[in-house]
């Protein structure tokens, strides 16, 4: 691929990328009010897309052979203590990513 190929491919997505956020405020403007099902999507997505990923997550937890998912369920139990303690997603998701990590490569390997 040439450099030109790939300036015309750069430009491209970085203009795909600005208008994909610009057009929501060209969409709603800022003087009428926000469509109710907007709001209801804000609400409920990201405790849905959260919900997919943890069954994602542990849909091939093999229960019935060696380690019989106490890495997994470990891990779930430290997130959801420390998501209890901190109320920070980020800070849950790391540690209990962490957690996991070092249980399955060091403790039950």
């Amino acid at each position: 691929m040439t450099f030109w190929q790939q300036m015309i491919i750069i430009g491209i997505i970085a203009a795909v990328t600005l208008l994909t956020r610009l057009f929501p405020f060209l969409l709603f403007k800022s003087n009428k009010p926000t469509p109710g099902f907007l709001k209801y999507l804000g609400e409920a997505l990201a405790p849905a897309v959260f919900a997919m990923l943890v069954v994602y997550c542990l849909k091939d937890v093999a229960l019935f052979t060696s380690p019989f998912g106490i890495p997994e369920l470990i891990s779930v139990l430290i997130i959801v203590v420390v998501h209890i303690l901190f109320r920070k997603t980020l800070v849950s998701i790391g540690v209990g990513s962490a957690v996991y990590l070092i249980l399955v490569n060091l403790v039950f390997k």
